[in-house]
């Protein structure tokens, strides 16, 4: 469209500034002739003419593609198009020259690159491109508006993600909580919000436009919350502009709730009426105001004030201390002035939003109570027994007040909360005596206080300190840590050992705590207990008087008694465990041969020269009194003298001798053998056993061959089933050795005590193989001295700790065990 305006009022301002300045160049040039300047000054004004010719406006779409069709310029400015490039027709724009371009072809403007409106103009209700159009010969100037109109293409944006409100559950129904709204950059309708808010039975959303079209959103509460039992709501707002397509964006609203102090404090009374004489010195005490709030934490921390309704006459006159609640005056008050003052107090905890609590104080002004009571405390019967009777009396006490009247009457109380009351016995006159049992373990001395106050107002008292101490009474047994301990001593200890130190304590006092420590006697077999051990009356120290001997005892137990010095004097017993842990003191001993009667002297035995390798000719028999590891033996063939090589070998640990090789005609006749057996204790103890043996030829010990081999079959066979079992037992007691200790203490600490039930052992015998020795008692001995149950075995299986070499070396010397203590072993 073009617009034609009057020569006069063309263009700008700076436009005709501009014209103007060319018609003072024209007149200017005096050079030239009157023809030249009126040819100029023709072509000047028709230049004007066409430059104030007027504005052409177009309007086109924000976000429209390259090459969108804008306008015909050339057309609509009155120019042909064959002459738009001899005249050099180009298009300025001020910052905006690549958005918008002519084809020079047809005239056409059209949209070169991406326009954005929100970019260009921002939230300006009018965009639009200024466009300056100039050709050449003759020079024109066109001025070209192109509007820009807003498409919907920005979708409404919340500035967070996420909101969160924070709501305390005390807030009531209909209450508001702004919201921060969407913002969308385009104009008009398209800017045009509505919200909505998903479906919740607690909010509701409120949305209000005021004059200026500003929208303000906010959610109102439809119920009342409970955080207990939501503590959280999760709600989406969604935000829809009015633009074609509808546009939508949306935030989440995340509500807390927050606990709320739902407990105000209260007072004890809604109102307290107190009386207070005139002239009362600045800060004299009103009343001591108590408020409680059954909140906890700083919910339950109260705070004093005076109410903000409290006339100033009153804050003139009072002030409250915000930590005690305690009311004091801050001037003399004037009973002819004002006889009654009406307090407001305000009890505000710290909670969060606070809580208050009121109460009235009404305070009457009344003359003066000058006169304080006097307490006297007489006939004092302390200390008080322990095991004192409810309603002893302790004190008496009289009071008085040389007041009259109200001011005259004198109360008293006591205090601290004691096992102590007040019992009014006449006017003025008042018993102390014992309200409950007392400990004095628990409580040794009680300090009270009484307090005499008057019916003045304010109310004026004394107060007396008295202290009672409680005396001890033998109410408590010595006690000792736990009823039974266990003690391991080594045998052969020195007489008078220190073994152990009993300990008992006793909560009395004085002489009911002092504690002597006793043996209980009884018997230990034949003897009496107090010939083993003795223990010190004062110290609890436990001494063995005699060296202990395991063989003889394993076991010793025995109680031990405290008792106090008390009337009557009270005792406890505590069981002690004595272990006596075996020493390597006893040696081996060689046993006869089976049959030959009394040992000690050498073993002769008759070799057939005809044996061949591996024969057992004889076997050497020997046992130990200990136990354990020291009873476990070996067997080891000492070197023959010159260091000759002897036919015959010992098996470690059945003391079997055998032959290594064939015997032949130059083996000495008499072999002497020499065969050292050793337990294996630290330090080991040894014994060394003598064989003879006597070369002869087969035909000259038949009987003796016929003798022994039979022996020898008979055993083999009656050890054959022997050996199994006992492979078995050990393999088991091996792989069950802590549960069976276990076992063991714990029959021995749960077997009651008694009387005479230690009795000497049966005979120790030990039988000797290549997988571990089996032992008993050799001696007549006491195995568990605690006078418990009848006299018991113990059977004990050790592995030994050779090289699996030797073991597989001597299995077939294991064969062979011949030995009848073998077999006595499992029919004890």
């Amino acid at each position: 469209m073009r617009n034609s305006n009057s020569f006069l009022k063309f263009g700008s301002r700076q436009e005709r500034r501009n014209i103007w300045e060319r018609l003072a160049m024209v007149f200017s040039w005096r050079e030239e002739g009157s023809g030249a300047r009126q040819f100029l000054l023709s072509l000047l004004l028709l230049t004007i003419w066409e430059t104030g010719s007027g504005q052409v406006h177009y309007s086109v779409l924000e976000e429209a593609k390259h090459g969108t069709f804008v306008g015909r310029i050339a057309q609509d400015l009155g120019l042909e198009l064959a002459e738009l490039v001899p005249r050099l027709f180009r298009v300025a724009s001020k910052g905006h020259g690549d958005l918008l371009e002519v084809n020079l072809q047809n005239g056409i403007l059209f949209v070169n690159s991406r326009i954005d409106r929100e970019e260009l103009c921002g939230r300006s209700l009018e965009c639009s491109i200024h466009l300056e159009v100039i050709v050449d010969r003759p020079l024109q100037v066109f001025h070209v508006e192109v509007e820009v109109k807003d498409i919907n293409d920005n979708a409404p944006v919340f500035r967070l993600k996420e909101q969160r409100v924070l709501i305390y559950e005390s807030r009531l129904p209909d209450s508001l909580f702004p919201l921060e709204g969407a913002s969308d950059e385009d104009v008009g309708l398209n800017s045009h919000l509505t919200y909505k808010l998903s479906s919740s039975e607690y909010f509701a959303l409120d949305v209000k436009t005021n004059s200026e079209d500003n929208t303000q959103i906010g959610l109102v509460l439809k119920k009342s919350l409970d955080r207990e039992e939501a503590p959280e709501h999760n709600l989406l707002l969604t935000a829809t502009d009015e633009g074609k397509p509808e546009l939508t964006g949306s935030v989440q609203l995340l509500v807390t709730v927050l606990d709320v102090n739902d407990n105000a404090p209260t007072f004890e009374q809604t109102e307290y009426e107190v009386r207070i004489f005139e002239n009362s010195g600045n800060g004299t005490t009103v009343i001591r105001l108590n408020a409680s709030d059954r909140d906890e934490g700083v919910n339950g921390e109260i705070s004093y004030s005076l109410n903000s309704l409290v006339p100033t006459t009153v804050r003139d006159q009072f002030r409250i201390d915000p930590n005690t609640g305690e009311i004091v005056t801050k001037g003399n008050l004037d009973f002819e002035k004002l006889n009654l003052y009406k307090i407001r107090v305000d009890a505000t905890d710290k909670g969060h939003p606070p809580m208050a609590g009121h109460c009235t104080v009404l305070l009457k002004v009344l003359d003066k109570n000058d006169n304080i009571p006097q307490i006297a405390l007489t006939s004092l019967s302390l200390p008080i027994r322990e095991d004192a009777q409810s309603g002893t009396v302790i004190a008496l006490i009289s009071v008085s007040d040389l007041d009259i009247g109200a001011n005259g009457q004198v109360t008293c109380s006591l205090t601290p909360h004691v096992p102590f009351k007040l019992v009014s016995t006449f006017k003025n006159y008042y018993s102390l005596v014992l309200d409950s049992a007392l400990d004095r373990e628990s409580v040794s001395n009680y300090e009270l206080v009484v307090t005499a106050r008057d019916g003045g107002s304010p109310p004026l008292s004394a107060t007396a300190s008295l202290s009672v101490e409680v005396a001890d009474v033998n109410d408590n047994a010595p006690a000792f840590a736990q009823p039974e301990y266990t003690v391991f001593v080594k045998e052969n200890n020195p007489p008078g050992c220190h073994i152990f130190t009993v300990s008992a304590r006793d909560a009395d006092a004085q002489e009911n705590a002092r504690v002597s420590y006793s043996l209980v006697e009884r018997r230990v077999g034949e003897r009496a207990l107090s010939s083993y051990v003795s223990v010190h009356a004062e110290s609890g120290k436990v001494y063995a008087l005699q060296p202990l001997d395991h063989e003889e005892l394993e076991l010793l137990q025995f109680q031990v008694s405290a008792r106090d010095a008390g009337v009557p004097p009270l005792g406890s017993n505590v069981t002690l465990q004595v272990f006596v842990l075996d020493e390597n003191d006893n040696a081996p001993a060689l046993l006869p041969r089976p049959g030959a009667g009394g040992g000690g002297g050498a073993l002769s035995e008759l070799v057939s020269r005809s044996v061949g390798a591996g024969h057992v000719v004889a076997k050497v028999r020997a046992v130990d009194a200990d136990s354990g590891y020291n009873a476990w033996l070996s067997f080891e063939l000492q070197p023959a003298a010159g260091g000759a090589r002897s036919p015959f070998r010992v098996a470690l640990y059945t003391g079997e001798i055998s032959t290594t090789r064939p015997l032949d005609e130059a083996d000495p006749p008499r072999q002497r053998l020499l065969v050292l057996v050793k337990d294996h204790g630290e330090p080991a103890l040894t014994a060394t056993a003598t064989v003879l043996l006597s070369l002869v030829e087969s035909g000259q010990a038949p009987k003796a061959s016929s003798r022994v081999l039979a022996g020898a079959a008979g055993a083999e066979t009656a050890l054959v089933d022997v050996n199994v079992y006992l492979i078995v037992a050990i393999c088991a007691v091996s792989s069950l050795l802590v549960l069976t200790l276990l076992l063991y203490t714990a029959l021995r600490c749960s077997a009651p005590p008694r009387e005479g039930a230690c009795g000497p052992g049966k005979p120790t015998l030990v039988c000797s193989s290549a997988v571990g020795s089996w032992s008993y008692s050799q001696q007549r001995r006491q195995r568990v001295c605690s006078g418990e149950g009848a006299p018991k075995t113990d059977l004990m299986a050790f592995s030994p700790s050779h090289p699996p070499s030797l073991v597989v070396g001597d299995m077939s010397e294991q064969q062979d065990l011949n030995d009848e203590h073998c077999a006595k072993l499992f029919k004890v």
